[in-house]
């Protein structure tokens, strides 16, 4: 069972290609990283901009269509440019490590950009868009649909994964290989661990620790522990997994 969703695409040489597609939290944060930004901006130019048209130029309407026309033009070109000009990252996605590719797996184009920015307030009515990458395979929004677009998790070097050995985490691992058989797991079981481990960094607190919790409770009943030791937290004890499963196979 994946932990996250995963989107596979072959190219025209047979190539197939596997990513992971970003997940709402992640989204939502990067949304909201750059909402901060850009209303901040829109909030400094909207005072300066109104206070020029009604003590300067006495509230001409020509001058307030086209400052709605610049706001309107920030607020698009915003998203435009920087996905355009950043391979499909705003600073929100590039803070949160997702960004947004085409549907063959090719950078997103600026017609693609322009076409999901115009649809973002549409998403945003009623959370439409968030309701729709919940419930839909592939996590779109309307925008993402319409575009051809997906919203992935940048690919990192997961090949030499390495995590730094608390004292906590090394008092549970000496617990686990003295009162367990961590043999007891599959690969598949480890893989999953490992990637749990690799991502929760990208994650929002609560999906983390829910999604710890979860999969401790299943690692537990594999490895037949009775119970999890006191003031230990999952993602402690998944990381003990980790290691103590490496060190079993590594001898």
């Amino acid at each position: 069972m994946p932990l996250f969703n995963q989107f596979n695409l072959e190219t025209p040489e047979s190539v197939e290609l596997e990513f992971t597609l970003a997940g709402i939290g992640n989204r939502a944060y990067a949304l909201f990283i750059d909402y901060c930004i850009l209303w901040g901006t829109l909030g400094i130019i909207s005072i300066l901009g109104l206070f020029l048209i009604v003590q300067i130029t006495n509230g001409q309407m020509w001058l307030l269509a086209i400052y709605f026309l610049i706001i309107f033009t920030i607020y698009v070109g915003y998203f435009v440019f920087f996905e355009t000009i950043w391979q499909g990252q705003t600073p929100g996605k590039k803070i949160t490590k997702i960004r947004v590719i085409s549907n063959n797996g090719q950078r997103i184009t600026l017609p693609q950009a322009t076409l999901r920015t115009l649809l973002r307030p549409v998403d945003d009515l009623l959370f439409i868009g968030a309701i729709m990458i919940i419930f839909s395979k592939q996590e779109k929004r309307i925008g993402d649909w319409l575009a051809g677009t997906l919203v992935i998790q940048e690919a990192q070097n997961q090949s030499n994964y390495q995590i730094k050995i608390s004292p906590e985490t090394q008092k549970l691992v000496e617990f686990l290989e003295e009162n367990v058989d961590i043999s007891r797991l599959t690969v598949e079981d480890f893989v999953l661990v490992r990637e749990y481990l690799q991502r929760k960094g990208q994650m929002l607190m609560k999906a983390k620790n829910d999604l710890a919790r979860e999969l401790g409770y299943l690692i537990k009943d594999k490895i037949a522990l009775s119970d999890i030791p006191d003031n230990v937290t999952a993602s402690v004890f998944l990381e003990a997994v980790y290691i103590a499963y490496q060190r079993k196979f590594s001898n």
